[in-house]
């Protein structure tokens, strides 16, 4: 029997355990996603940039560091994105077994209670926010949105997503707007902070030599959530593509043209047709053997990089090209030919079954990593489906050509965005 997860609640907190013994140390994982919008995008985003400063016991940001060093060296830091319709802040702890050191503590209880008042007992001044960590936070926000305006193969992708989903609030960058965050200050942050910690659904995860009774009752002395109950995601709305496809052309200082391609594509992780799909993307754009790769790239030598990705809670397929500016148009024939050929089926069956071999191996890789066990187990609270490592394997090795055929026949093209240098057409 493999490990499985132990559930639990406690107020407003799900509780997901996987007791096991084969890692060095406990992972731990909190989860909080709140619907994407537009007014609280750049304040959820600011949130735990401010957080990780300092707590109430910790309030200076060196000692909040040496708090980290005291707990064996325990990692912690946090990640931002989006998840459907949904923005979600991951904040991850690792920190090594008691077994391993000779601890008074519970290093679990107190890696617990550090990230209990990172989240629910941040440091304060006058009843709100630290003016001084509030105002150099921004700064970095600001530039993190920066670095990716000067990384033009993430703009792209990025601005692609925006145009396709320009009246949906998919279009929002999870790091926020920067035009709002000079709205925002140590009074106005606190107040939204405090909405947040009503309103976010919240997913504590821990992978370990513990039980759910362990960290239940750890937990209840390490959090100060609001009273209430977990509240659920919601699925994310499906959309067609456009009846016309939209062209995009953008012009910026950039020596090569960055083409980006979105597609809706009719399913979503909760699908049962979702193993056919991921085997789609990955004959489309996934791999090396890939169409993309090999048509575009390799036979064609139109493009420096091909590729596909699929985001599964949205229910959309982006591909990313990097073409000479004066190959656009032979770069978007060659490409609209690979999404062709796959609604007819036209695709070799070695790559089919390297295809999925390489899914699989993808899969059981992740077994050996206690944090991606919790990232795929957290994609199930999202879509509301229940699949392990093991089950979605034996769907992924289940899928036929015949299946991809079908799932390639809802996979249209919606939006063509293309980065281009700012000299004109000769």
């Amino acid at each position: 029997m493999s490990e499985q997860f132990q559930r639990g609640v406690w107020g407003r907190l799900r509780l997901h355990v996987l007791p096991t013994k084969r890692f060095k140390t406990f992972a731990v994982s909190l989860y909080a996603g709140v619907p994407l919008s537009e007014d609280r995008v750049t304040s959820v985003a600011l949130t735990p940039f401010v957080l990780r400063r300092g707590t109430q016991a910790y309030p200076e940001t060196l000692s909040f560091r040496e708090r980290l060093d005291d707990l064996y060296g325990a990692g912690f830091g946090f990640d931002l994105y989006k998840r459907g319709d949904h923005q979600i802040v991951q904040f991850r702890l690792d920190i090594i077994n008691d077994r391993f050191v000779s601890a008074t503590e519970s290093l679990l209880g107190e890696a617990l209670h550090f990230l209990g008042e990172v989240v629910t007992a941040p440091a304060l001044e006058d009843g709100h926010f630290r003016n001084k960590y509030v105002e150099a936070e921004k700064t970095t926000v600001s530039k993190r949105i920066d670095a990716i305006i000067n990384d033009k193969i993430r703009y792209a992708a990025e601005r692609c997503v925006e145009e396709m989903c320009k009246d949906e609030p998919f279009r929002l960058l999870a790091l926020g707007r920067k035009d709002q965050l000079t709205e925002l200050n140590a009074e106005n942050l606190y107040e939204a902070y405090q909405q947040w910690l009503r309103e976010a659904s919240f997913d504590l995860y821990v992978s370990g030599d513990t039980s759910l009774e362990e960290v239940q009752s750890l937990v209840e002395k390490s959090f100060r959530l609001p009273a209430g109950q977990p509240s659920s995601y919601s699925a994310p709305t499906l959309r067609k593509a456009r009846a016309e496809v939209q062209t995009i052309v953008e012009k910026l200082d950039v020596g090569q043209g960055k083409l980006n391609m979105g597609l809706r594509v009719g399913e979503t992780y909760g699908s049962n047709k979702y193993a056919s799909l991921l085997v789609y993307n990955g004959l489309l754009g996934g791999f090396p053997h890939s169409k993309l790769f090999v048509n575009v790239r390799e036979k064609a030598s139109l493009a420096y990089y091909a590729s596909s990705r699929l985001d599964g809670h949205k229910g959309i397929l982006t591909l990313q090209s990097g073409v000479e500016i004066a190959n656009y148009e032979r770069a978007v024939t060659i490409i609209r030919e690979q999404i062709e050929a796959m609604k007819k089926g036209d695709f070799a069956m070695e790559d089919f079954h390297r295809t999925q071999a390489m899914i699989v191996g993808q899969l059981r890789e992740l077994q050996d990593s206690a944090f991606e066990r919790i990232a795929f187990d957290f994609s199930n609270v999202l879509s509301g489906v229940e699949r392990t490592g093991e089950s979605f394997i034996a769907e992924i090795q289940a899928v036929t050509p015949e299946n991809v055929t079908a799932v390639a026949q809802g996979v249209e093209l919606d939006t063509i965005y293309f980065l281009r240098d700012r000299k004109e057409e000769g």
